[in-house]
Formats: structure tokens, C-alpha cells, sequence
């Protein structure tokens, strides 16, 4: 019986899901989505919503392309499944990992490949620390990240992460790993101005530091824009004080681009758009779309060469690293993003409009804070605007925005109460009017009830 309750029935009784109050889902069931195209996702009963969220941050090129199932499918009936272990290679993995160094900066040529952006940096955790027992300083051992910041929800991903609600389970953060403030200026500026404030978060950085001693830190991870932390953009000022401050006490800088990375700013990477130049980058999400499951560890030409002439054996991988099937998936996946310029698009014109089309919203009695870059948003919800203050239950304004907007037919996210935009990058004007046409009515709804 291929029915709503049907599957509603199956996953009471057999699924324990992510990120969700399991014992609540058993009492209201899951929506279930059953097909998607373009920017839009329907549900069993038919109804339909624009994603403005492009699945989890990923489907860059949009919903239903052709090219991405027919390179699945020939891949499957060709060689469906080969590993890297044993000194082997397949095809679609050497031409892809040639062709993410043709987009990565000039200086970061290898590719090591996982499932997820969660394994690459569990990954990076391994690796930072393996340079440096190779390169004779064992003793550096301790990674830095930031508070607030999403790096995945393995062990040592969640560890790097700094949301205190995942420590809470699990006994984490693992040992060696510190949190540093995040270049948050809408909540914890103060009366800074934002350019004071991201020099203030950055030498943080630098405070924590010499707390723990140069000579013990392996490294610094942060992605360039926090996304699920709720898109927060950090201060000009914030990127190149973090970059002078890693040369200075010659720690590796890791960019977490799972996220930004593959078109979401408008430039390949988070790392092009603020200048930055990593010893490694986390990959996943838009590599594929999210059509398969893909990611990896890109690492600078030096790093590599550590690792590639010191190490002997690297005694880490996956089942599925380097999955033929992902591989060509992500291969076709990058030459649409490529032919079809989505990048320079979102950089020249959709990105640009979007934030015009955002900003829009900074006027309503409810938002304290417009920002975005490329394709991706937030809205700073609000009591006060002119305090900044918030709702004294945190979270529930955001939630009541979001369902709002999710009976009008846009999936839109909230972290708190913050309203987070992350759509596929082939968004028309047209549904770009639309997303910005139904907040609003959500918001005016909100306001309303909460007047």
C-alpha cells in the first residue's frame, strides 16, 4: 500500500532519524517527500514547495537533471563498484580528482576522497596530526575550531564542531580540541562596529593560542561562512587578520568548504571569495549536488608531499572513497556548473539580486539584520531592532517563521531564531520573488501572532 500512512507506519516503527525529537515524530509522522524537480519538491499528498534550501545546502544545480542519472546509470552498468585500496584507480576517480584541482587554488593539487563532509574532516583530524609527527613536532597535537561551528556529527567532526547541544551527547568535545569565539557580530558585537569585532574574534585566535603554547597547535578549522551556525558572515577585518595570525605561529589552516564550496558565494570556493589559502579543504555537498554520496580532503601541494614521502602506509580510508559511481556523478555535476557558468551567474547577477530582493525585508518589525553573499541568507529575528534584543524563549519565532512559510509551499531552515536561505543556484528571478513574496507573509503572520 503506497500510501502516506503506509510509509508514516514504516518509519514510526523501523527508522530512529537525525536531528529530530524521535519520540515527537512518533506522535506526528514524517512529511514524505516523493519526487522533486528544479527548485521544487512535492509531497505524497501532492502538495508542492520551492526548496529554498536546496535540500541540505547541496543541490546546487537543482532537482531532476538528466545528465546526473544517465552518468549514474552508465557508470553502474560499466563498473559499478571498485575501491582505491591495492594500488588501483578507477576512471571516473583519477578525471574527477584532475578535474577539482583545475578549480581548487593553483597551490592544492590532491585529493583525498570520503562519503560525506563528516569523513573529510575525521579525515583532517587524522591528517593534521600525522604532518605533524612526520615532520618531527608530535607534540602538536591540538586543533582549534570555533564556537558555534558545524563540521559534521562523526566523533572527531562534532568534536571540531562547536554546538554545544551535539557535545551534550556523547561526551564531547574528544581531548585537544578548543573553541575559540566566532566573528558573530550581530549577537556578540556589542557596541563594536563590525570591523573592531572581526579583528576582536580573529585575535581570539591568536589569545587562545599562546593560552596553550604555539609549539602544541596542529591547527585551525573554520568554514568561511558558518553556515548551520545561521549564516554568519564574519567582518572584512576578521579573514585576513585569522591568515596573518596562522603564518605568524606557522599552524596549518583548514577551510571547511562543505558548504560554500562549488558555486554557493558566487566564486568555485569560500577560500576564492575571501582570499584565503588553506593547507586543506573539506569537500562534500555541492560536488555532486547531493545526487550521490561524495566528499573529500583537498590539500595544499606542501602538505601533501609530507604526507605522500614520509608516511609509507596512510593506513585511513573508506568501503566506498573514491565510490565510481559518486565519481562520475560529481564529474558530470562540475561540467554543468562549468557549461552552464552557474558560478559566474550567481557571482554577476543572481547573487547580487538576491540580496537586493533580501534586503528588502530589512524594514520589517521583525528582522534586526539582512546579510548575504552569492546564494546564501539570513534573517536576524528580533523584539527589539534597535536593541538587537530577542524573544525571551529563543528559537520559537524562528520555528513559527519557518512553518509559516512552510504552509505557503517554501522550505526555508531556522537556526534559533534566525531565518537561513540557501537555494539551488539555477533559482529564476521569478522564484526568487517568490521566496522573498512568501517570508514576508510569514513574517507578517508572526508578527501578528506575536503582537
Amino acid at each position: 500500500m503506497s500510501t502516506t500512512a503506509h510509509w508514516q507506519a514504516l518509519g514510526r516503527a523501523h527508522l530512529f532519524q537525525p536531528f529530530v525529537d524521535n519520540g515527537a515524530l512518533q506522535q506526528e509522522g514524517a512529511r514524505v517527500i516523493t519526487r522533486a524537480e528544479g527548485c521544487h519538491i512535492w509531497d505524497s499528498e501532492g502538495n508542492r514547495f520551492l526548496d529554498a534550501f536546496a535540500g541540505l545546502w547541496c543541490v546546487n544545480v537543482g532537482y531532476g537533471r538528466p545528465e546526473l542519472a544517465d552518468a549514474a546509470a552508465r557508470q553502474m552498468r560499466e563498473l559499478p563498484y571498485y575501491n582505491l585500496f591495492f594500488k588501483t584507480v578507477t576512471p571516473p576517480v583519477a578525471e574527477l580528482a584532475g578535474a577539482i584541482a583545475e578549480l581548487t587554488p593553483p597551490h592544492m593539487n590532491r585529493v583525498f576522497f570520503t562519503n560525506s563532509g563528516s569523513e573529510a574532516n575525521d579525515s583532517v583530524f587524522r591528517m593534521v596530526r600525522l604532518y605533524w609527527q612526520l615532520q618531527g613536532e608530535p607534540e602538536r597535537q591540538i586543533i582549534i575550531a570555533r564556537h558555534n561551528a558545524y563540521h559534521g556529527s562523526t566523533v572527531a567532526g562534532a568534536s571540531l564542531g562547536g554546538m554545544k547541544p551535539m557535545h551534550r551527547q556523547g561526551g564531547l568535545p574528544i581531548p585537544d580540541i578548543e573553541h575559540v569565539q566566532q566573528p558573530y557580530w550581530f549577537d556578540e558585537g556589542g557596541d563594536l562596529t563590525p570591523e573592531a569585532f572581526g579583528l576582536k574574534a580573529a585575535q581570539a585566535l591568536e589569545e587562545r593560542i599562546l593560552e596553550v603554547g604555539a609549539d602544541k597547535v596542529a591547527a585551525f578549522i573554520a568554514e568561511p561562512i558558518q553556515g548551520a551556525g545561521g549564516v554568519i558572515i564574519p567582518p572584512d577585518s576578521y579573514w585576513p587578520e585569522v591568515q596573518r595570525i596562522v603564518r605568524k605561529y606557522n599552524i596549518l589552516l583548514v577551510v571547511d568548504e562543505v558548504i560554500c564550496g562549488f558555486g554557493r558565494t558566487g566564486e568555485w570556493f569560500g577560500s576564492d571569495y575571501y582570499g584565503l589559502e588553506p593547507d586543506l579543504m573539506s569537500i562534500a555537498k555541492g560536488l555532486s549536488s547531493g545526487y550521490a554520496p561524495i566528499g573529500g580532503v583537498v590539500m595544499a601541494d606542501d602538505f601533501a608531499a609530507v604526507l605522500s614521502e614520509k608516511a609509507g602506509d596512510f593506513n585511513h580510508g573508506f568501503t566506498y572513497s573514491g565510490h565510481p559511481v559518486s565519481a562520475a556523478v560529481a564529474l558530470e555535476n562540475i561540467r554543468i556548473l562549468r557549461d552552464e557558468n552557474i558560478v559566474s551567474r550567481v557571482k554577476e547577477h543572481t547573487g547580487p539580486r538576491f540580496r537586493e530582493r533580501l534586503q528588502s525585508l530589512a524594514d520589517h518589525p521583525l528582522v534586526g539584520e539582512v546579510r548575504s553573499v552569492g546564494l546564501l541568507g539570513a534573517l536576524e529575528l528580533v523584539q527589539d531592532r534597535d536593541t538587537r534584543e530577542r524573544f525571551p524563549k529563543v528559537g520559537q519565532t524562528g520555528a513559527l517563521c519557518r512553518d509559516l512559510a512552510l504552509e505557503e509551499g517554501l522550505v526555508l531552515r531556522a537556526t534559533g531564531d534566525t531565518l537561513l536561505f540557501s537555494p539551488p543556484l539555477i533559482l529564476s528571478e521569478q522564484q526568487m520573488d517568490e521566496v522573498i513574496t512568501t517570508t514576508k507573509s510569514a513574517l507578517d503572520r508572526a508578527w501578528a501572532q506575536l503582537s
